[in-house]
């Protein structure tokens, strides 16, 4: 199991609290978006070389994990 620490942050001073990336500005939640239009993980990586697919895999196992809570 992956620690949420690892791979997202929320700060008040970083768009508003909403959890981030690690060392981005990118919104978890953007990844999700693109995946739920039919869009590729390589897509989303390519439109956000920031984040990287290390960081994208271990927040889907994050959004699939119903213990952490984190999505829900």
């Amino acid at each position: 199991m992956v620690s949420t620490s690892r791979i997202v942050h929320s700060d008040p001073d970083i768009l508003g609290g909403t959890p981030v990336f690690i060392g981005t500005r990118v919104p978890m939640k953007i990844l999700l978006d693109y995946l739920e239009a039919g869009d590729s993980l390589n897509e989303f990586l390519d439109h956000f070389p920031s984040v990287s697919r290390q960081q994208a895999i271990a927040a889907l196992e994050l959004a699939s994990d119903k213990e952490t809570g984190f999505f829900s």
